[in-house]
């Protein structure tokens, strides 16, 4: 059946549940329930691309129909049933694609198939690729059909999505998680097939492979097969060719790249970062391999070298470490949150490549600015104007805005800017702020206070609210700004992701849905209808609140 014209993912699939590799205990439960005669209605498979989910849908219809049984499934010399299953064309083993038959019709018209009892095996299968994708009413129409099948129809559904499948669907299945595969065993199985199709490819290589997989089977062979043709004169494949041919650079010039930015070594970053884009590295993978760098910087002394993916060596790993001794966890945090925003503008600049170069200049300077920061306030400064010209870089971002504790005491608000409270006002509820924006004519933030904000707690200095679409992009910054003027303190306003109260408008809406059922209750309504039957009561009008 395998043969050399096919490529790897297809040619090295696995054909019994002995073959796959990370996926144990799915194989073992499934196993079991088939030996117990305990087999589901339906299963569905769900992980990320390429770790096994419609090959496993395929072992598990093996399994049902195999001619010698479960226990014997063909591995090699294949009986009638397994060959079919393999070749896709057996006929009681149906495989569909979901992408392309969403409808409500594909699945009336599967249903209907369902009714006739399986021609030549034991159970009638149905496949479903990417179920994800069947709309509404298809997933209504197999409802019924998936609880109470005919005990020879077994449904397999697999999906990279599964929080697209309705509830509904999938309290009637046997959920599966498939996960993503350990590094070592990636690496182990890719070694075994390059040994057999006698590839020259280094240790290094094949573990920068794995690294650019994350963990999928199938997009290692890819890159594997990818590799094995640029083999010529039987030389071997070492690490700094593969960087070349799958667009990667040595993790070592970035970690020297962060080394020099630390130091404000600003010519030589820019010449190393030239050097490292002149070899073909996208930007953005230059910005998601720094990311990476500085979420292993912050987390080193937890990590070990299996756990960041072979993506260090053990000098790096040692490089790292040291960094990672020296740096203040606030600068690092600083970094990343930059390097976000750095990562968003990458799609509206036209030369990203001088984008980046800006955003290592502006990392130096963030750098210097910080430490003289943390200078300051060690000699209890804590106006310096270097800090707040910090904190108004990040003003407009929603990343900012929404300070966590720990910043909070490191840095004063925004709203410190050269402003002063005229008056400390005492805040002590939710009521009083909407009372004191009416005050100050804060139309604006009242507005969106009333109408797009659920209070979730109130307490001193601190508001948590959920809220909802509409609201402005400005209201935490505006809030805290305000607050910070009239009260004269700082205060933390966080966003929460439950419900809240109902809002000011929603519980106005609720009090006048109450007070127009009771209107219609009384004599006076009852008698106005009956001089005036077309009469309508619709709507009433609510006395203002005292709000001195």
């Amino acid at each position: 059946m395998n043969t050399n014209s096919k490529v790897l993912a297809l040619k090295y699939r696995p054909q019994t549940f002995s073959d796959l590799i990370g996926q144990k205990v799915v194989a073992e439960t499934i196993t079991n329930s088939i030996k117990a005669n305990k087999i589901p209605n339906a299963y569905v498979f769900t992980g990320i691309r390429g770790v096994g989910k419609t090959t496993v849908a395929r072992i598990v219809a093996k399994s049902l129909n195999c001619l010698n049984g479960v226990d014997n499934i063909c591995k090699d010399e294949l009986c009638k049933n397994c060959e079919s299953i393999s070749n896709s064309n057996h006929i009681d083993v149906l495989e569909i694609d979901a992408a392309s038959k969403t409808g409500v019709d594909d699945v009336r018209e599967l249903i209907e198939f369902s009714r006739y009892r399986p021609t030549i095996s034991k159970f009638k299968i149905f496949i479903i690729d990417e179920v994800h994708m069947l709309s509404k009413q298809a997933f209504n129409a197999l409802l019924k059909t998936l609880e109470e099948p005919p005990a020879y129809l077994k449904f397999i559904f697999a999906t990279t999505e599964i929080k697209k499948i309705p509830i509904t669907v999938l309290s009637r299945c046997q959920r599966f998680d498939l996960t993503r595969i350990k590094s070592s065993e990636l690496f182990n199985f890719l070694k075994k097939i390059k040994d057999k199709e006698k590839g020259n490819i280094s240790d290094e290589a094949l573990k920068l492979i794995v690294k650019i997989s994350e963990g999928s089977v199938r997009d290692g062979l890819s890159l594997l097969d990818r590799a094995l043709l640029t083999l010529d004169d039987n030389r071997e494949l070492d690490f700094a060719t593969a960087q070349k041919i799958f667009g990667y650079f040595d993790k070592s010039k970035l970690i020297e790249i962060f080394e020099l930015i630390l130091a404000g070594e600003e010519k030589k970053v820019i010449n190393l970062y030239r050097n490292i884009y002149d070899q073909g590295i996208e930007p953005k993978n230059f910005i998601n391999e720094f990311l990476e760098l500085l979420y292993i910087i912050k987390n080193i002394n937890i990590f070990d070298q299996e756990s960041i993916n072979f993506s260090l060596n053990d000098e790096e790993f040692s490089r790292i470490k040291k960094i990672s001794n020296e740096i203040n966890n606030e600068i690092l945090i600083l970094f990343w949150q930059f390097t976000i925003r750095t990562l968003g503008e990458l799609d509206i600049v036209s030369n990203q490549h001088l984008s980046i170069e800006m955003f290592l200049i502006r990392l130096m300077h963030l750098n210097k600015k910080e430490s003289n920061i943390q200078k300051i306030e060690k000699k209890n400064s804590p106006d310096n104007f270097e800090q707040k010209k910090i904190q108004n870089d990040f003003k407009n971002d929603t990343i900012d805005q929404i300070k966590n504790i720990t910043q909070e005491k490191k840095k004063k608000p925004i709203a410190q800017i050269n402003t002063k409270a005229e008056e400390n006002i005492l805040i002590n509820s939710f009521d009083q702020l909407l009372i004191v924006c009416s005050k100050k004519k804060e139309i604006q933030l009242k507005y969106e206070l009333e109408n797009n904000v659920n209070l979730v707690n109130f307490e001193k200095n601190r508001i948590e609210v959920s809220f909802n679409d509409n609201l402005d992009k400005n209201f935490v910054k505006n809030l805290s700004t305000k607050l910070y003027e009239w009260t004269n303190e700082r205060w933390i306003i966080t966003f929460s992701k439950q419900k809240g109260q109902a809002s000011v408008k929603e519980k106005e809406q609720n009090e006048k849905s109450k007070i127009l059922i009771n209107e219609k209750q009384t004599d006076t309504y009852k008698l106005v209808l009956k001089k005036f039957p077309d009469a309508n009561l619709k709507d009433i009008i609510l006395k203002e609140k005292n709000e001195n």
